[in-house]
């Protein structure tokens, strides 16, 4: 049996989906396919490596420098946070905090990281071929918010958010060949998503990306109506949803350290539901 995992990001709120994460380590919960957007894909590159608590530090400590996210960085560079600061500074094999590539690398669990292209609007699926030492392009380009921050560039390509493309790729995974899997959400499930923020921001990059401009004012819509799939999936037993009863006070682009620690705290009791799932 293939299971797989979906960790759909959501900014600072990923805290969430890092507890879980934690709890599947300390548990050896493993899985055959990971799918992360944005927050998400870092997510789970430090959770396929087998870095306990790795990602934590990064939302608990590092997000609070002014090098990480600010509105110097959106000055200065057009990003609010500097995913280079992030994804190579920090990250990188001589960083303070780097990511284990010959982990992530050598597990066999197969990863795939969803971004969009800024051009066409439409899903781009990276995968481990795609990530190399020191190289972890496709996680700046996941995490790109629309004019929040500026695309990210690869092969000359611009790349937003992954959550243009395909908000929740459950039947991506399910097209990988997976008989069940988990959707890790981070806020509560029953939340529908509403489009004002989409559209204000969807105004300011219409100009030069109207294709991703539409699918940002789709989200929304899209990710609700992946949510919807995945509840009735839920109810044919070949998926689990894992969702906060609330998000604690955190947003997308909120950093207090005690809020997230909560959050996080809720992301790994509710771990337990993964447990229960795979038995």
């Amino acid at each position: 049996m293939k299971i797989g995992i979906i960790d759909v990001g959501g900014g600072f709120r990923g805290i969430y989906a890092c507890g879980v994460l934690d709890y599947c380590l300390d548990k050896n919960i493993r899985f055959d396919l990971g799918i992360g957007i944005s927050a998400g894909s870092a997510n789970l590159a430090s959770y396929i490596a087998g870095q306990r608590g790795r990602n934590f530090t990064f939302y608990t400590e590092y997000a609070l420098r002014k090098q990480y996210a600010g509105v110097g960085n959106f000055i200065r560079k057009r990003s609010f946070i500097d995913m280079d600061y992030v994804y190579s500074t920090l990250s990188n094999h001589d960083g303070e905090n780097p990511l284990d590539y010959t982990a992530l690398r050598d597990d066999p669990m197969e990863f795939i990281v969803v971004a969009a292209n800024a051009e066409t609007g439409e899903a781009k699926y990276f995968d481990k071929r795609d990530i190399r030492q020191d190289n972890y392009d496709v996680f700046k380009a996941s995490s790109s918010i629309p004019f929040v921050c500026k695309p990210y560039f690869i092969q000359g390509t611009p790349y937003y958010d992954g959550a243009l493309g395909d908000p929740v790729p459950i039947e991506k995974a399910f097209a990988l060949g997976c008989d069940r899997v988990v959707v890790l959400l981070t806020k509560p499930e029953n939340v529908l998503r509403t489009s004002e923020q989409d559209e204000k921001l969807a105004a300011r990059i219409r100009k030069k990306y109207p294709h991703a401009a539409e699918k940002l004012r789709q989200r929304a819509n899209r990710y609700n109506e992946g949510v919807a799939l995945a509840q009735e999936y839920a109810r044919q037993g070949k998926a689990l949803i894992v969702a906060p009863d609330d998000t604690c006070g955190v947003s997308t682009l909120s950093r207090d350290p005690t809020n997230m620690k909560r959050l996080y705290d809720k992301g790994y009791a509710d771990g337990e539901k993964i447990k229960a799932f795979m038995s």
